[in-house]
């Protein structure tokens, strides 16, 4: 009989989650860096540089890969030959680990937990609770998977149910360009087969912990139908030419994992779940000797890959902006952002439309006129941060207030990740406007640009308030110009013909 003691597995789960929102696991990274070379879109191959930059400066400062520090998930198979000592159930020792990991004061992540999920949905304020799932094994020990989940990819999770005759690599190929670029490829795709619907999407959120394998895989050959199956999957994917942030390229997925279980001879039930460029999980073990001993991975093994500032990047001055300038960007134009840049997101925007609509106006020093707004709710900062990594959040959750902002308030662009909607692009164009990219996966980078922040309103959003930002030098791409061309439409439109091209040519 092995007795775990309470403490050890707090202190285990709060490391854990410590440890992976500032370190990548090193095959994805080394994946990343993989792509990287084989990349030659000159858009995505930048986007690549500054994500592999930024996860090089997380593992040397210890900080987060992504202010999205994400929903924790647990995956516990308990020995049934253990006992735990203390006067906690199992779930509220890890939430208790949850607890310390993110309110720890050195790297403090951010809390995106609400309670209750519809109405009020009030901030936990310390990530709790994590989505536990629990299985009882034969053994003396208990193995832990932990993985924190960015929404941003979360919210691209797909489930079908096909007939069995239907093809999966079909449904893979078709369903994939409708998630859009919002879930921050290049990244791994899980995928679940079988069993019921709740399972699929289980087996789906499980295999995304299976280590990085599809060069080697490839290098030599598939050996089992599912091995067929992934290649087959990995190769259709990235002949999209989605590629990374959605920009268009070479590689869109790094990897392609699949989950089995036995189904309903009526039934093929299939989930399908992203991770994004913050891929963080690890696993660990307990076995009554201690908390666990994770091993920070080398420097030196990261990819020798540093992001520098494009000499085509042109710098752009906030403070004296106007609608004539924003009207000469091009899509694909590299800026670099300087001066006072607001921030707003879904909960701001939420509530702006309740002021102009009640006639009350926006609050006190709050004012839109020329200025770009930044979709962001950033890490509260450490030491001597002007702010905590502060990447750009999913910009199609804000499509539906985009015509309200810029008829109402005198904004003239916005700052996200990711691709626009129907919605707002035609918004963009008929007022005008123009929407610039950051890339997803690099905010701590993004960061480094931000030299003063300070909350202007909405201050109980916690970090859903508005903030002003004074940024230096801050790497954006034009994503729809005022004419409304979209280069998350053109670009992989280009890139699939010169991947069918590639292919063909041998």
């Amino acid at each position: 009989m092995t007795t775990i003691k309470q403490e050890d597995l707090i202190q285990s789960v709060a490391d854990a989650l410590q440890f992976i929102s500032y370190y990548h696991p090193l095959d994805y990274i080394q994946a990343v860096g993989r792509a990287y070379d084989r990349e030659q879109s000159p858009a995505a191959k930048d986007a690549l540089a500054q994500i592999l930059t930024n996860s090089r400066m997380c593992a040397e400062g210890h900080r987060p890969i992504c202010q999205d520090t994400g929903a924790v998930v647990a995956f516990l198979k308990v020995g049934m030959n253990v006992r735990f000592e203390g006067d906690m159930s199992l779930n509220d020792m890890i939430n208790e680990g949850v607890r310390r990991a993110y309110l720890h004061p050195d790297n403090k992540l951010r809390a995106s937990m609400v309670d209750p999920p519809i109405g009020a949905r009030k901030n936990t304020r310390d990530n709790t609770p994590a989505i536990i799932y629990t299985d009882l094994v034969p053994g003396d020990r208990v193995d832990i998977a932990l993985a924190a989940k960015g929404g941003g990819s979360e919210n691209k999770s797909k489930f079908t149910i096909l007939n069995p005759s239907d093809s999966l690599v079909d449904w893979v190929v078709k369903t994939l360009p409708t998630m859009g670029a919002g879930w921050c490829p290049p990244g791994v795709l899980g995928i679940g087969i079988g069993g019921t619907a709740e399972k699929a999407m289980l087996l789906a959120k499980e295999s995304l912990m299976a280590p990085i394998d599809m060069d080697e895989l490839k290098a030599r050959g598939p050996q089992t139908p599912t091995e067929e199956l992934r290649v087959e999957i990995f190769d259709k994917v990235n002949a999209l030419g989605i590629g990374a942030q959605g920009l268009g390229g070479l590689t869109t997925v790094v990897d392609i994992k699949i989950a089995e279980y036995p189904t309903h001879a009526a039934s093929l039930p299939i989930g399908m779940i992203p991770n994004c460029a913050a891929t963080r999980h690890v696993e660990f073990h307990l076995d009554g000797s201690g908390p666990a001993v994770l091993t920070p991975p080398r420097l030196e093994d990261w990819p020798d890959v540093t992001w520098e500032i494009s000499e085509q990047s042109k710098r752009v001055n906030l403070d004296t902006l106007t609608a004539d300038e924003v009207r000469s960007w091009a899509p694909g134009d590299r800026l670099l952002l300087n001066g006072k840049l607001l921030t707003g997101r879904d909960a701001a925007h939420k509530r702006i439309q309740e002021l102009l609509d009640s006639g009350q106006g926006l609050p006190d020093g709050v004012d839109f006129t020329n200025r770009l707004i930044y979709y962001v709710g950033p890490v509260d900062p450490v030491r001597n941060e002007a702010v905590g990594p502060a990447g750009p959040t999913t910009a199609t959750r804000m499509d539906k207030f985009t015509e309200m902002m810029l008829a109402k308030t005198g904004l003239i662009g916005m700052v996200g990740k990711a691709e626009r909607g129907p919605v707002a692009i035609e918004a963009i164009k008929k007022h005008k406007a123009a929407y610039l990219m950051a890339v997803g996966g690099a905010a701590y980078l993004v960061s480094q640009a931000i030299r003063s922040a300070k909350v202007i309103a909405f201050e109980d959003l916690g970090m859903e308030a508005i903030y002003e930002f004074d940024v230096v030098d801050m790497p954006v791409t034009v994503a729809v110009d005022s004419s409304g061309e979209s280069v998350h439409n053109t670009g992989p439109a280009e890139w699939r013909i010169r991947i069918e091209e590639l292919t063909k040519a041998g």
